[in-house]
């Protein structure tokens, strides 16, 4: 029982930073209609701003650990953000009325620019941190199997339930998530009643990038180490999440990266590690196979 507990937390953890990259996905899907392969390189370069600003903060001396990360956390997302409004506004909004393909294309493009800009300007090892946040709880330390809980995974699962819960309060009470709503259902039509396209989908492209930022600072601390390649399998993990949980569904992303996380840890955990990748996308095949719109998915209905 303690070892299936222990998974179960592992396999939560994970699934949270799944989740906070898989809505960036679905985000820039629900709206534009196009997969931004480009999203998991922003998950990277937060991971790389994050231990930049943990170095800079070490030179100074700043040494109380809850204001540090907070300065990191806000970095983190502010730089990334404008790494998401460029992209968007360099690369994507030229092709808005080119067929997909090109959009694609391009997206690839992007995600190996991306890859190779960061491995220019820091190098291709890995770089390190050392833990930051330390300590927790222990569970059932007479049986078999004692259980820990970290505080950093408290951490990582407190934070990303706040930002869902304020993610969600914007979509629903602000105008900005009016506008999101009215683009999701029809471009056309929210142009012509006013609604200002353009900066609802940098804007879309923004938030997207913040959340991946903290996606990325969740993955240095619970890890300690990076490279500039760790955005390519998180970000197919994180479309994968967003696919299994609907693609289209910000509840379904989430649903899908706690799915992806889940399973992972629990593969790695009862059986072997090699293949916890290759029993995800399984999964992900036969949820598509009995339920192709995802599970929180709903189908297209096309307008006549």
């Amino acid at each position: 029982m303690g070892y299936f507990l222990q998974q179960l937390i592992n396999g939560l953890t994970l699934g949270m930073i799944y989740g906070l990259i898989a809505i960036g996905y679905t985000m820039v899907y629900g709206i534009i209609g196009m997969i931004n392969f480009a999203h998991g390189e922003l998950f990277m370069i937060g991971a790389f701003i994050s231990i930049i600003t943990f170095l800079l903060l070490g030179i100074i001396g700043l040494g109380w650990v809850p204001l540090a990360l907070f300065i990191v956390l806000i970095t983190t997302m502010l730089l990334t953000s404008v790494y998401g409004w460029a992209l968007e506004r360099t690369a994507y909004r030229p092709l808005r009325g080119s067929p997909r393909l090109a959009a694609l294309i391009t997206a690839i493009g992007m995600s190996i620019f991306l890859q190779n800009y960061v491995q220019l300007l820091q190098g291709a090892r890995i770089k390190p941190l050392q833990p930051v946040v330390t300590g927790g709880f222990r569970f059932l330390e007479g049986s078999d199997f004692a259980v820990s809980l970290s505080y950093l995974q408290i951490l990582i699962i407190v934070l990303t339930i706040s930002l869902m819960i304020i993610f969600t309060l914007i979509i629903a009470r602000t105008a900005l998530g009016r506008a999101q709503r009215a683009c999701q259902q029809d471009l056309g039509m929210a142009a012509l009643v006013g609604v200002n396209v353009d900066r609802t989908i940098s804007l879309t492209f923004v938030i997207g990038a913040s959340l991946a930022s903290v996606a990325g600072l969740m993955f240095l601390l619970n890890y300690g180490v990076i490279d500039f390649f760790i955005g390519f399998l998180a970000g197919i993990k994180a479309f994968t999440a967003a696919v299994l949980g609907g693609i289209g569904s910000i509840p379904g992303a989430m649903l899908g990266g706690l799915l992806i996380g889940l399973i992972e840890a629990f593969w790695s955990g009862y059986f072997t590690v090699e293949y916890k990748d290759v029993a995800a996308f399984s999964i992900l095949v036969l949820v598509l196979i009995f339920r192709p719109t995802g599970l929180l998915g709903k189908p297209d209905i096309e307008k006549v």
